[in-house]
């Protein structure tokens, strides 16, 4: 439970955190940005997780409580059901001479304190938590998937004779999506083996075995997607794209499904769109001050365009909502073109692809650009024919976002050449090309530090970076996750951008017009201050949030 703006910005001058001028800009850019003025707050480096948190306790009159450095027993963690728990943002962490206290979002919630104080017969004692400091501590005593489904089975067995035939298929497929959306899984993957139907979840850009479900169970399973989806029950033999919708208590969740026949039946993947994904700001997703004023200058321009490249599942998309969501303001038309349409941004105007009616991006960007947009976003830029409409859109007077495949920022000015936009076009269109990755932040649950010399860094890292870090130091401290119950054992939790910003200068406009090579453009960039992302990468590592594995691992390079 957020606290109201008005309260906030009485909450900051009463503890004169800011000024007055530097508020109301931070405000104008809360109500521009559509967030709220915690966030905004937040963003800018006002304020911390920790100083809100301490501002909404002052405000409910309670104290404070951090629930991450608490033990706290399972009988009592359970005074408050699960389901309620988490619907309800609440969980009792304590009891004692005093009464049963309870860690709360809502410290106001007058019905569940009586609710706990009936169940126990002691006074309820009204703390306040942050709501992510009680999501995280609720994942440690929910059951495991696997437990959940075991006992499902097994509730029926014991009910009717013969399990399978009267298997809850359709509390088993809600249970799995919950269970990914309650792990923050991108992914559910139905996989049908000989003997068994495997199930996974892809979590942080893992892919995680969670629970092997009998063979004969599969074909019901599928069905009960399909249905769901609205795809066709007796189709088994070619490709269907669906989605469905699932009422959480946390939100109205969106899935796009795809179901492709494979050796030993139908395969299905159901990809969550959580709407967590859009609160996103590029500060949030990893991006260093330097490259933040980079790609804000760009976005301050009424024409251009702003590229975002990367690999498939690099965070490209994601980085795009997260400026369309500072850009998205009344005077401002923003039309996009997608496929698919990942989340809706509201007060835009989103079209999805469809080459059944030859809505293609290329004939959709034609359209697009009779509607007197401002801002254009094209999901892709694959052809040579969108590429030469939405260089000559952010010619014309258009903010232009989109993204491509490239492996680097450099190697996106080729790339547009290749597809037959003349260099001087590129030249003077591209205003930034943001490359990046995502790598998995180390759990700080479980976090460790350790040692790495400058000579291991040296093996896989070029010296130059490692030197810029390091310096004349022999070695550096670092950390790594030990693996703990809320990271499942892994060590990590989350994930974390790298990225490196080749902002478009005219030293760089000269050589694109030249036709220099990627390399050469590249070296340019380095020369005027552009940090590469392995050189991001790196302090990522040094300031603790990611590990020396994962940045090799999403750079494709080889750790020794």
């Amino acid at each position: 439970m957020s606290l109201p703006d008005d309260r906030v910005s009485g909450l900051v001058v009463k503890r004169h955190l800011t000024d007055s001028k530097t508020l109301a800009s931070v405000t104008e850019f809360a109500k521009a940005a559509k967030i709220s003025l915690s966030s905004a707050l937040i963003e800018k480096g006002i304020l911390t997780n920790e100083t809100l948190a301490s501002l909404e306790a002052d405000d409910f009159g309670v104290p404070l409580v951090s629930l991450s450095k608490l033990t706290i027993p399972a009988d009592v963690a359970g005074v408050i059901p699960l389901k309620t728990a988490r619907a309800k943002k609440a969980i009792v962490f304590a009891r004692d001479r005093e009464g049963v206290k309870v860690a709360m979002n809502n410290p106001k919630d007058t019905t569940l304190l009586s609710m706990v104080a009936r169940k126990t017969g002691e006074r309820a004692i009204p703390y306040f938590a942050t709501s992510d400091d009680i999501d995280r501590t609720l994942q440690i005593y929910r059951k495991p998937i696997d437990k959940t489904i075991t006992e499902l089975l097994a509730a029926t067995a014991q009910k009717v004779p013969g399990i399978i035939p009267d298997a809850p298929v359709a509390k088993i497929v809600d249970e799995l999506i919950y269970a990914a959306y309650q792990d923050k899984a991108s992914d559910i993957h139905v996989e049908p083996e000989k003997e068994t139907v495997l199930i996974r979840f892809r979590i942080d850009g893992v892919l995680r075995d969670m629970i092997r479900l009998q063979k004969v169970l599969h074909d019901r399973v599928i069905t009960r997607i399909k249905v769901l989806s609205n795809l066709r029950t007796d189709e088994h033999l070619s490709a269907q794209d669906g989605k469905m919708r699932m009422e959480l208590s946390e939100e109205d969740l969106d899935i796009r499904v795809s179901i492709i026949p494979v050796t030993f039946g139908e395969k299905a993947v159901l990809r969550l769109l959580s709407s967590r994904s859009r609160e996103y700001t590029l500060r949030d997703l990893g991006m260093n001050e330097a490259d933040l004023a980079k790609v804000t200058d760009a976005m301050n321009k009424s024409h251009g365009m702003i590229l975002s490249c990367g690999p498939t599942g690099s965070g490209k998309t994601t980085t795009i909502y997260a400026i369309l969501k500072v850009l998205n303001v009344r005077d401002k038309n923003i039309t996009t073109i997608e496929d698919p349409i990942e989340y809706r941004i509201g007060g835009a105007n989103q079209v999805q692809v469809n080459a059944k009616t030859d809505l293609t991006f290329a004939n959709g960007l034609r359209s697009i650009l009779r509607q007197d947009p401002n801002i254009i976003f094209v999901g892709e830029i694959r052809d040579n024919e969108t590429a030469g409409i939405a260089v000559n859109a952010g010619l014309t007077g258009h903010l232009v976002l989109s993204t491509l495949h490239t492996n680097d920022a450099a190697t996106a000015i080729p790339r547009l050449i290749d597809m037959h936009v003349e260099p001087y076009l590129v030249a003077s269109t591209v205003n930034v090309i943001v490359a990046q990755r995502l790598v998995r932040k180390i759990c700080q649950f479980c976090k460790a530090g350790t040692k790495v010399t400058a000579a291991e860094l040296k093996k896989n890292i070029p010296v130059e970076i490692v030197n810029k870090h390091l310096g004349t130091k022999s070695g550096t401290d670092v950390f790594v996750g030990q693996g703990c119950k809320l990271c499942n054992g892994t060590g990590y939790s989350g994930r974390i951008g790298i990225f490196e910003v080749l902002e478009i200068t005219k030293e760089i406009r000269k050589l694109i017009v030249e036709r220099t090579d990627s390399e050469i453009i590249e070296q340019a960039a380095r020369g005027e201050g552009m940090v590469m992302m392995l050189d991001d990468g790196l302090g990522k590592v040094i300031k603790g949030s990611t590990t020396i594995e994962e940045i090799l691992r999403a750079t494709r390079v080889e750790f020794e």
